[in-house]
């Protein structure tokens, strides 16, 4: 009924189940190598485009910093500017003086402007106040 397993069987399936782990281990180690070298090429690449990404955040920033003094130099000299018109006192003046009720003979004496500025300015304030 049973034959007799021969002695050299056991040593041969087991010679056989070695034989298939170790080939199964250098597929795996070869596998593994591929993608380490995969995984450091990706990360030399990523670090390549952070590298570039902040140099040229950097180089933006700088120029955003320069824009933003150049701005606030622009307006104080705006502000300067506009402080030291001496047509715009005359017209505050002939505004001023619209409020009170002056009429355009006496803002042309007082503020050195010509009829039409003054009846600009009357005719503005009359606008303002409707």
């Amino acid at each position: 009924m049973f034959a007799e397993i021969p002695s050299y069987l056991p040593w041969a399936l087991t010679a056989g189940a070695l034989a298939l782990l170790v080939i199964q281990g250098v597929a795996q180690g070869r596998q593994i190598r591929q993608l380490k070298a995969s995984l450091k090429d990706r990360c030399d690449t990523l670090g390549r485009e952070l590298h570039a990404t902040t140099s040229g955040s950097v180089g933006v920033g700088q120029r955003l910093v320069a824009c933003e003094r150049q701005l606030h130099e622009l307006r104080t000299t705006l502000d300067e500017m506009r402080q030291n018109d001496p047509l715009r006192i005359s017209y505050d003046e002939a505004s001023r003086l619209v409020d009170l009720g002056a009429d355009i003979d006496d803002l042309m004496n007082t503020c050195g402007i010509s009829r039409p500025e003054a009846e600009l300015v009357s005719a503005l304030k009359r606008r303002q106040a409707a």
